[in-house]
């Protein structure tokens, strides 16, 4: 629909956004698989593998992003431990940049528990994302605030905070341990059974 030359500009947009993004998190995050001139495609996988030694994995990474307000990118594929980014050409600059901050200070949360200054697992990656209900609760048993727990980011009072509905789950136990929460078989026919 946009034509040729929209699609070229497209396409230039969101190789431009990637390697924007890259550039930015590199350092603090390994990015693979850059081309002779250090340049990425339309996304960029950040590997995560190097913080499994200190417990941290690509899915705490993941699900602290949706408190800073976004949504999880896509984990362990096509590299396992790693994060796929891909900010594609409808995101604009200030998008990029809250996301990047977002990850920047993620990486922040992460060294304070590779240091030793965060409890291994009652720390801001492992008990994310934090719901309302689990925010406004009497009890308060961590060695954080709430408002770091729950708004990490200054533009979440701006912008408004949408909270997930569930916290952190078990996704191997999920995986493994089926639960049909489906009506039985029988209720999806109109008719008794033996008759026509």
């Amino acid at each position: 629909m946009s034509g040729k030359s929209g699609m070229l500009a497209a396409s230039q947009q969101s190789i431009l956004n990637a390697n924007y993004m890259a550039n930015k998190l590199d350092g603090p995050f390994k990015v693979l698989y850059r081309g002779k001139e250090g340049r990425c495609a339309h996304e960029f996988i950040l590997d995560c593998n190097e913080f499994k030694k200190h417990g941290i994995t690509e899915e705490d990474i993941a699900k602290r992003l949706i408190d800073y307000g976004f949504h999880a990118p896509t984990m362990s594929w096509p590299v396992v431990g790693g994060l796929m980014i891909e900010p594609t050409e409808s995101e604009d600059v200030n998008e990029l940049d809250r996301f990047i901050w977002s990850m920047l200070s993620i990486r922040e949360e992460m060294q304070e528990i590779i240091d030793g200054k965060a409890d291994k697992e009652k720390n801001l990656l492992k008990t994310a994302p934090f719901t309302l209900q689990h925010l406004t609760q009497e009890d308060w048993d961590y060695n954080f605030s709430r408002k770091r727990a729950g708004y990490p980011a200054p533009w979440l009072n701006e912008l408004g905070k949408i909270f997930p509905t569930v916290g952190r789950i078990d996704n191997v136990y999920g995986d493994r341990n089926l639960v049909c929460t489906c009506p039985p078989v029988s209720e999806y026919f109109s008719y008794e059974v033996g008759q026509e």
